[in-house]
């Protein structure tokens, strides 16, 4: 490799060391080429990506980044596998390995947090985002649940009775008195003959 192509690898793989979410770094150790070919494509397929460089180049890079504790893990034949988030290229690398078991899992770092095996098999098994999106939509469209309520007819009581108030009957309208007209009768009767003798007594009392 010249010069100038291992400067601009360099150059390539500090920006990567720079800005990407997760870097994860792995024995390689005899895979055939085809395997690391199968290697490329999956991380590619989810979103991440795959290099092959030498220790010392990539040790380079990573002076001034925050990944730069990672530098002793680049000993013998290395692998880095990084993606933007944090999730995808530990899961690819982890389900890679477990059929591979020449591919080996040395660490990694996620910014200037420093991985080991078991961390980096530990992000393996949280949702990637798409299944996050996918969780998140299918909750969004969910219709909610019907609510059931009942509703039934409530009975009003009297204050301090526990049995219902009975209910207003329409009160009667006094019927008139009505009077006995034969009654009448004879007490006129009696006047007008009280009043007849007393007139002719008057009468006869003259002089």
């Amino acid at each position: 490799m010249e010069r100038a192509e291992k400067r601009e690898l360099v150059g390539t793989l500090n920006e990567v060391f720079k800005n990407t979410g997760v870097v994860v770094v792995a024995h390689y150790q005899g895979l055939t080429v085809a395997q690391l070919q199968t290697l490329r494509g999956q991380m590619r397929a989810a979103g991440g990506s795959v290099k092959v460089a030498k220790n010392r180049l990539v040790k380079l890079a990573l002076q001034g980044t925050d990944a730069e504790h990672i530098s002793d893990l680049f000993t013998g034949p290395t692998v880095i596998a990084y993606s933007a988030d944090p999730v995808t290229a530990p899961k690819v690398a982890s389900d890679f390995a477990k059929t591979n078991d020449k591919f080996v899992i040395l660490g990694g770092a996620m910014g200037a947090t420093n991985l080991s095996p078991d961390g980096v098999k530990a992000l393996a098994t949280l949702p990637s985002l798409d299944e996050l999106r996918g969780k998140l939509v299918g909750m969004i469209q969910r219709p909610p649940p019907a609510s059931r309520v009942s509703f039934r007819p409530r009975r009003v009581s009297s204050p301090g009775c526990s049995e219902p108030m009975p209910r207003r009957t329409k009160r009667r309208e006094a019927v008139p008195r009505k009077h006995n007209c034969s009654s009448l009768v004879r007490t006129d009767r009696r006047k007008s003959e009280k009043w007849l003798i007393l007139a002719s007594w008057s009468t006869s009392c003259r002089p």
